[in-house]
This record gives C-alpha cells, sequence and structure tokens, in this order.
C-alpha cells in the first residue's frame, strides 16, 4: 500500500524523480496521466531498460536513489534499488541510503527504510547484464558490512532525535534484536537505545526492547 499520506511523500516529487530517470534513458514519456498515475506509468516504462544495459551512466546514480527514496509504494521501489545494485554495486547504493536517512527530510527517510530492504536482493548472473563481465562480479562492489553498521548507528540516532511515532517505528522496529549485530563501538549506543525504548509510551517499542534485553552483550 503506497504512504504517502503516512510519510508525506508529495506524488509529484516522484513523479519529477521518475521523469529525470526516463530522459537519462531516453525512455520516450507517455501520455499524461494524474501526477500519481504518470509517475507509476513512467517507473514501469523504465524498469525493463534498466535491468537490460550492461551499464548504467555515473548521471543515473542520483536520480536512481532518489527515485527509490521519493516512490510512495515499497512494493515498487526495488524497481530503481536493484539495478542500482547491480550496475553501481550494494556498498555505494547503501551508502546513499544511509546518507539519505542522516541527513534527510522526514518523509526521505521513512523513503530510505523502505528502499533499504530493497538493497538486500540477491544479485544473480541471468538476471542483468550489469552483474559482470562473463558473469563474473567483482566482490567489492557487494562488501557492505561496514555500511550496514553505520545504518544501525543511523537509525539509533534518529530514533533517539525522532519527535513522532512513525519515524521512531520506522528506524527502530526493524533493527535486529540480537546484540552480537551490533559492533563493540555500538554498544554504548545501542544500550542507551535500550534504556529509552523500555520505557517509551509506545507498546511495539517497549516490546522490541523487550526483545533485545534478554540477548546480553
Amino acid at each position: 500500500m503506497a504512504e504517502d499520506v503516512q510519510s508525506g511523500i508529495e506524488p509529484r516529487s516522484f513523479l519529477m524523480c521518475a521523469t529525470e530517470v526516463a530522459r537519462l534513458l531516453d525512455v520516450e514519456d507517455i501520455a499524461m496521466k494524474p501526477n500519481d498515475q504518470h509517475a507509476r506509468h513512467l517507473a514501469h516504462a523504465v524498469r525493463k531498460p534498466l535491468l537490460e544495459r550492461a551499464t548504467l551512466p555515473e548521471e543515473l546514480f542520483a536520480p536512481l536513489m532518489a527515485a527509490a527514496v521519493h516512490d510512495p509504494d515499497p512494493s515498487f521501489c526495488r524497481w530503481f534499488v536493484e539495478p542500482a545494485v547491480y550496475a553501481f554495486g550494494r556498498r555505494r547504493v547503501m551508502a546513499a541510503l544511509v546518507d539519505y536517512l542522516r541527513s534527510g527530510t522526514d518523509a526521505e527517510r521513512a523513503g530510505a527504510v523502505r528502499a533499504w530492504y530493497c538493497a538486500h536482493v540477491p544479485l544473480h548472473a541471468d538476471r542483468s547484464p550489469a552483474y559482470g563481465p562473463g558473469g563474473v562480479r567483482d566482490p567489492a562492489l557487494d562488501e557492505s558490512q561496514d555500511i550496514m553498521d553505520a545504518w544501525l548507528e543511523a537509525s539509533m540516532r534518529v530514533f533517539a532525535a525522532a519527535t513522532d511515532l512513525p519515524m521512531c517505528h520506522r528506524v527502530l522496529l526493524g533493527l535486529p534484536t540480537s546484540r552480537a549485530a551490533y559492533p563493540p563501538r555500538l554498544h554504548t549506543l545501542l544500550e542507551s537505545t535500550l534504556a529509552s525504548a523500555q520505557t517509551h509510551p509506545d507498546r511495539h517499542i517497549r516490546r522490541w526492547a523487550a526483545a533485545a534485553d534478554h540477548d546480553a552483550v
């Protein structure tokens, strides 16, 4: 279900992003429809060429990330994230999403959380020629453990600063409850996050804290 109402993302923002991706791909525009429908049709039009090309131009990376983050429907932002992962690497895509989470608007942070899930898409050599020459991929493109740690840190810091419940839910409830998933440098921040979550008025957040509290560092 689209989250434009809940997250504050305006359909026009997504339309601008989808239009820019289509322009850079030289995909012919389609008949004008209401903004939200036009954006979705443009997204559908670029989906196939994005996955069919062995390389994507550098200038397309930022528009792809913007389209993924501004897509109000979590069912479809993968259409922009997946080809970006193939062409530019999982590491770079995840790093861009961490940047959105750290410094984006609340709407962009919500979009980054949706796109983060899609960034874990499994890669297959026969899915896109951008996988790698001759079906061989450079592992460095997808090395991302440090970026995933950065996501954990950014999520906890956003939770600490959040003033609205939906944002608290977005950045916290998707985090692992196993303390082993957090590197030692984040243990102090994790303890602070747990202390805040344990006394939070929302029962879902308290439940997350209770699950995490069962696993000692």
